[in-house]
């Protein structure tokens, strides 16, 4: 009697710490990376990772975003993963911003991804006279009214700002525009740069030429 009682003991004990029948169990880790991590303002991001461990196809994966002031996550969107457990995501991060991934009791580690302005700039004339007044003006995007700006011409020794025009507003849009008037007397190649603050990252304007005859 004692025997039978024993293995009857045993059994439940065993059938405790089994898991239920039929049950799952739920993955382990996921993972999260960005291409690139640093893009130009209206750009896009692929977010992608993986889900790990069993049961690790078809679960839905919550991206969450904390943008500049990195402050609080807040939900950026889903994806599903696939039958191997990878995930993807597209995004436009407007400022420097923080990502993370989560699925079930699963929550990945953070990734940053920086973003740079947009920045054009445009002559007035690109063929002057020599020692011609020449209008250098452009945008950024997205605004930045009251930043200084570089306005800069390539030299044998690299870079030299010639001017720090302040960005204005422009009424109606995201934008900000500057402008300056500057007297050319060479040929001459120039950008305009953008020093970078704590929302977005350090950028600089296509390159254009001035040729003087």
């Amino acid at each position: 009697m004692k025997r039978t009682l024993a293995v009857a003991a045993t059994a439940l004990a065993a059938g405790a710490a089994a898991p239920a029948l039929g049950a799952k169990p739920e993955p382990r880790n996921i993972t999260i990376g960005a291409t690139p991590t640093t893009v130009r303002f209206g750009g896009s991001v692929t977010l992608a990772g993986k889900l790990t461990g069993s049961n690790n196809s078809g679960r839905p994966v919550t991206v969450e975003q904390d943008a500049f002031p990195l402050n609080a996550f807040t939900n950026a969107d889903t994806a599903t993963t696939n039958a191997t457990g990878d995930w993807s995501l597209v995004q436009k991060p407007t400022a420097n911003t923080r990502y993370r991934a989560r699925s079930g009791s699963a929550e990945s580690k953070t990734v940053d991804v920086m973003v740079r302005p947009a920045i054009t700039l445009q002559l007035s004339d690109r063929t002057p006279a020599r020692g011609q007044r020449v209008r250098f003006s452009g945008t950024l995007c997205p605004e930045h009214d009251g930043v200084a700006i570089a306005l800069q011409r390539r030299t044998a020794k690299g870079w030299r700002t010639l001017a720090k025009p302040v960005l204005k507003d422009v009424a109606g849009a995201t934008c900000s525009s500057y402008a300056k008037g500057l007297r050319v007397r060479r040929d001459s190649a120039y950008r305009t740069r953008f020093l970078g603050d704590a929302d977005h990252v350090a950028g600089n304007s296509r390159v254009r030429r001035a040729h003087v005859h």
